[in-house]
């Protein structure tokens, strides 16, 4: 990975607002949501996640400035690069420095001798020991992490306004159970740690499940607020009756009096998403298919002995 602070685009000085300020930016930019056809705009957001989330830890930024560890949190030794190693096995690399395997052989001399073919040695307690962590692994301990993955988990509004579980697949195919949080909104991130890339030197990283609310065959969302359309018989509208009427929490029954006005939404209280809005219910007649000559005739008889203004 490149250097943390090329990547978020600040200078070594920046404070955690400016460096916090500067993931946003990239993270607005390069979202999944936004570019759903990239995948170069989704490496670049993994990428500024990375920098931001390495930047934003104390401990590690000061462990990245004093050169004790790389852009990728792993730690440094003295004239070795993990990534680049073993190109001269049992000798010098193109570099000019020590293979993995003459490194490995001179950190195990240290602890009272070597083993063959450069394998890890049992540490205290029977812990393994690997020189790649940069320190012993004592049980409880840490090492390197994985990379973090990126994947999108499709919401309905149902199971958002129910604080479900839902199935999301990672990218080796396996599928989670998912527990949205409460009032979850579109755009917001969970973290499943040790769900990501699996490091066989350390922990695995993590997933980063982004929420994206399927559009809804029944409601149409205005902030907290939902719409829906329900149909009505004209005989219904004119002499009134009982409807159904879909909510994100099952279906109401509602009273319609006689010659309910179709033209204005119902207005259901408390029923939008989250209870933080409301629910309008808009009312639409719908004609007998086909036609019908004695409604035709009736709608002459009101149109030339009972019209009435509906228009300015």
């Amino acid at each position: 990975m490149r250097d943390p602070y090329t990547v978020l685009g600040v200078t070594r000085s920046a404070s955690e607002k400016d460096i916090k300020s500067a993931y946003r930016k990239l993270a607005k930019k390069y979202h999944p949501d936004q570019n759903p056809e990239d995948p170069a705009a989704h490496e670049k957001f993994a990428e500024a996640t990375h920098a931001y989330d390495l930047l934003n830890n104390v401990e590690k930024r000061g462990q990245f400035d004093r050169g004790e560890i790389d852009a990728d949190g792993n730690p440094k030794f003295a004239g070795f690069d993990p990534r680049t190693a073993g190109a001269g096995r049992g000798g010098r690399t193109a570099q000019g420095g020590f293979s993995a395997e003459d490194i490995l052989k001179e950190f195990m001399s240290g602890f009272g001798g070597t083993q063959r073919g450069g394998g890890a040695r049992p540490g205290p307690g029977g812990a393994q020991w690997d020189p790649f962590a940069g320190a012993a692994q004592q049980p409880g301990g840490s090492g390197r992490k994985g990379e973090d993955v990126i994947v999108t988990a499709a919401v309905s509004l149902e199971d958002a306004n129910n604080a479900a579980s839902v199935p999301v697949r990672m990218p080796n195919g396996k599928v989670l159970s998912v527990k949205l949080p409460e009032k979850v909104e579109e755009g917001q991130q969970i973290r499943l740690k040790g769900q990501g890339t699996p490091n066989p030197f350390g922990e695995a990283g993590d997933a980063l499940v982004t929420v994206k609310f399927q559009k809804s065959k029944q409601f149409r969302r205005d902030g907290a607020d939902l719409r829906t359309d329900v149909a009505l018989a004209l005989y219904e509208a004119v002499l009134g009756t009982k409807i159904r009427v879909p909510t994100l929490g099952g279906s109401v029954e509602l009273n319609l009096p006689p010659g309910v006005d179709t033209g204005k939404a119902l207005r259901l209280k408390g029923k939008g998403l989250y209870g933080d809005g409301d629910l309008y219910v808009n009312l639409k007649v719908v004609l007998p298919p086909g036609g019908d000559p004695d409604l035709e005739a009736l709608m002459r008889f009101m149109r030339e002995s009972k019209p009435y203004k509906v228009r300015d």
